[in-house]
């Protein structure tokens, strides 16, 4: 059989670490393990009835068939109307594009603007698909690091030194996927200082966890922050996190007119435009109740906190307390070079989660796949029971290595 012919631009990715965790995960339970996965980056939570609701009557509708490309125009109103009400953004429906999921949103945005050699800033931690999207529409990522003793924020200077003549995009992902990092108003600001001095940057925030913060944390999105590069901003969100929406696929970004039209010429070409149903959907979300979310957002906290003491009483790890999202990013770098119960010699953080998943059977992700070697990451959107549970089992496998 001949082989399959691959193309140079897949050549350039790797396959995402984290589905290939929870894809594991869940091999290993059908085989009949006790395995608990904290891999997978979606709420524990159903979907809130009043959404499935909408979908509900949306089929009885019957609307079911292709609707424009990049969004119906009642949902790109609430998208505008959530900007306006808890962003203090406006947008027109020409500046929102709607897309089959947040990761969409981003390869539209790259592919409709990204030419061979074009840089794309990202700061690291970072969530695994950034740079690897970048590689695949033709660009090179310039990883710019922050590490646990900077919060895993970069700094002004840091970002000003990175920008170059090919710098096309920078990435703000505030909180953070994987460290629960957020900027504050003022760190934004800063950051948007270097970037009004480089007027050829482009900036793409993602504001997936924006309402699950905690500690009374005020978030703020970049563009509101910072209006003077509000024309080279795209704003992107969905309802994913906050809805417990993951499997509906609605992504959603505000920007200049221009860049979302490019972008609906590429969503026309691609996948076109996001299932009718979940569109539907996602008006019910943004326009029906909000009081469940901080409600959640409290729960998590709960966790947070939980896991954070848990990992830190754990010997050789090390974890910040985060401001956002529902992931722990601990530090195992006092762990590595021991000896595993298995006999394993810990070498580094994916040598460490192999051996957490092959003796304790806990499913976590190696730091590496969003470059920072030596830490891992944990999801704590689980139960508090399963969370409890899949610490002992943690501190129990770093009391044992030798």
């Amino acid at each position: 059989m001949p082989s399959v012919p691959i193309s140079e631009a897949l050549k350039r990715v790797q396959p995402s670490a984290t589905l290939a965790v929870t894809n594991k995960a869940r091999e290993m339970r059908a085989a009949g393990h006790d395995v608990i996965g904290l891999g997978a980056g979606e709420p524990d939570f159903d979907t809130p009835d009043n959404i499935k609701d909408a979908a509900i009557e949306a089929i009885r509708r019957g609307e079911t068939k292709y609707t424009n490309t990049d969004g119906i125009i009642e949902l790109k109103r609430a998208i505008a109307q959530k900007f306006r009400r808890e962003n203090d953004l406006e947008y027109g429906n020409e500046q929102i594009s709607v897309s089959p999921g947040g990761k969409a949103v981003i390869w539209n945005a790259f592919l409709a603007t990204l030419n061979p050699g074009d840089e794309v800033i990202v700061p690291a931690p970072y969530w695994v698909s950034y740079p690897e999207m970048a590689r695949l529409a033709g660009g090179k990522p310039v990883i710019v690091s922050a590490g646990i003793e900077a919060g895993f924020k970069i700094k002004p200077e840091q970002l000003e030194k990175a920008i170059t003549k090919k710098t096309r995009w920078v990435v703000i992902n505030s909180p953070s996927n994987p460290t629960g990092a957020a900027y504050t108003r003022d760190e934004l600001k800063a950051l948007g200082d270097v970037l009004a001095k480089a007027p050829h940057v482009w900036v793409m925030t993602d504001d997936m966890y924006e309402h699950i913060v905690y500690d009374n944390f005020t978030f703020a999105s970049l563009a509101a922050a910072c209006p003077d590069i509000y024309e080279r901003t795209l704003t992107i969100n969905g309802v994913s996190k906050a809805y417990s929406m993951t499997g509906w696929r609605i992504g959603y970004a505000g920007g200049p007119a221009d860049l979302i039209k490019a972008m609906g010429k590429a969503l026309s070409q691609t996948t076109s435009n996001a299932a009718s149903i979940s569109q539907w959907a996602a008006v019910e979300a943004l326009t029906g109740p909000q009081d469940f979310i901080p409600e959640r957002a409290a729960i998590f906290q709960e966790r947070r906190d939980l896991v954070v003491n848990g990992l830190n009483d754990a010997d050789g790890l090390a974890c910040l307390k985060p401001e956002g999202a529902f992931y722990a990013f601990p530090d195992c770098s006092s762990a590595l070079g021991k000896k595993a119960p298995n006999g394993d010699v810990l070498e580094d953080d994916i040598e460490f989660c192999a051996a957490l998943l092959d003796i304790e059977k806990v499913a976590a992700v190696p730091g590496a796949a969003f470059g920072a070697p030596g830490h891992f990451r944990v999801s704590y959107a689980t139960s508090t029971e399963v969370l409890t549970e899949a610490l002992a089992r943690i501190k129990r496998f770093c009391a044992a290595l030798k």
